[in-house]
């Protein structure tokens, strides 16, 4: 995952340049999406349904970034969903658990159908977020 939002480019940019600070959220989660509509923008629309799923974004957390990328340091499991969540295509890091900015973004290796029952596992070290 190598794309930033339009969100964090200027709120970088900004911070970088002395314009105003970047304040760090104090937790990040994934997200998951059955499209990228709208990630770049900041007003994604195809995040898995919280209504009756089961489905809920999940903390996440990276090590310290080395040659421009910061790999993830735990695995994320999801709760197994109650209802179909579709085809999992994309992913975000988001700065909060709900609404909330799109902070990194990109499409998962192999896309994933997650019917009711099934999990959503990423494996430590499986996730990276690069700026190379």
């Amino acid at each position: 995952m190598s794309a930033a939002s339009d969100y964090l480019e200027d709120k970088v940019l900004d911070h970088v340049l002395g314009n105003t600070a970047f304040t760090q959220p104090s937790n990040i989660y994934l997200a998951l999406f059955t499209a990228d509509t709208g990630l770049e923008s900041n007003s994604p629309s195809a995040e898995i349904s919280t209504s009756g799923t089961a489905y809920s974004r999940q903390t996440v957390s990276f090590g310290a970034a080395s040659s421009g990328s910061a790999s993830t340091d735990a695995t994320v499991t999801f709760s197994a969903a109650t209802a179909n969540w579709g085809t999992i295509t994309h992913v975000a890091v988001m700065d909060a658990s709900s609404a909330g900015n799109v902070l990194f973004y990109g499409a998962v290796t192999t896309s994933k159908t997650i019917e009711s029952g099934d999990t959503f596992q990423v494996s430590s070290g499986n996730l990276t977020v690069s700026l190379a």
